[in-house]
């Protein structure tokens, strides 16, 4: 696996993930009957609607199998997760069934550290060396709202498009050089995200499958992320196989002073 392959499957992958592995907890099925908008539904309503069924959390411990796909490049890893809300994003990926650590990286709203375990190689960036693979305009929030199946919330706003499609809601609209739509199914969650910077050739799509319990909110069963910038294309399928809120959770990133740090 190489250097550059593992760099971006983590910064994409917390971004920024199927396997035969499945959920413990109960599937909650959205409902396939639409639901109708009353006709003096507003849109400071609708998004009030919307905003309520966002995921809140104080932290998150998360495990997920996962194929990535860079490049045409394929490898199937074990992923692990540990969040806290706004703060910090903390990810292990491992390989052999989960047996051999290959790379970890810690995402912060400043800055992304990377340790590859492979080539004992480190990397330390700004956040901004994400804009390599995705548009300026995602932040830190942005990330986490990917991997916890929230809306990102930055599109909730009354400057974006607001109505109903088909009996579901679809947000829209355009914030500098990014385009963006959200798709929300019958349980008012998320079920689709695009953003397209066209002008960048920069475009992210994420698609979620099956929502479940977690506390009194409700969790993305599965996820599939697909990126283009320029000539790259990474294709994440990631199913979550064990979900935990509100755990205590710890961040280890030690760097071994034998590491090549690289530039």
């Amino acid at each position: 696996m190489k250097r550059n392959i593992l760099n971006s499957a983590l910064i994409l992958g917390t971004i920024v993930f199927a396997t035969a592995c499945k959920p413990k907890k109960e599937i909650v099925t959205a409902p396939t009957k639409p639901t109708e908008a009353p006709a003096d539904n507003t849109k400071a309503e609708a998004l009030a609607t919307l905003n309520s069924k966002q995921l809140k959390f104080n932290t998150l411990s998360l495990k997920a199998k996962a194929n990535l796909n860079i490049s045409g490049d394929a490898n199937e890893v074990t992923m692990n997760f540990k969040m806290k809300d706004k703060e910090t994003i903390w990810v292990s990926i491992t390989a052999l069934g989960g047996l051999a650590e290959v790379a970890r990286a810690l995402i912060t709203p400043d800055s992304i550290k990377i340790m590859n375990r492979l080539k004992s190689e480190y990397v330390k960036k700004p956040f901004s060396y994400i804009y390599t693979f995705t548009n300026k305009q995602v932040n830190f929030n942005t990330l986490q709202s990917i991997l916890t199946g929230n809306a990102m919330g930055d599109f909730l706003t009354a400057q974006s498009d607001v109505k109903q499609e088909n009996g579901v809601w679809v947000v829209s609209g355009r914030k500098q050089e990014l385009d963006y739509r959200l798709l929300f199914n019958t349980l008012l969650k998320v079920s689709e995200t695009n953003l397209n910077d066209s002008r960048n050739g920069q475009a992210l799509k994420v698609n979620y499958n099956d929502y479940q319990k977690l506390n009194e909110s409700l969790f993305p069963s599965a996820l599939q992320i697909n990126t283009l910038s320029g000539t790259k294309k990474i294709n994440i399928d990631l199913q979550y196989v064990k979900i935990d809120g509100n755990v205590p959770v710890d961040f280890p990133f030690s760097v071994p002073k034998r590491y090549t740090v690289i530039k």
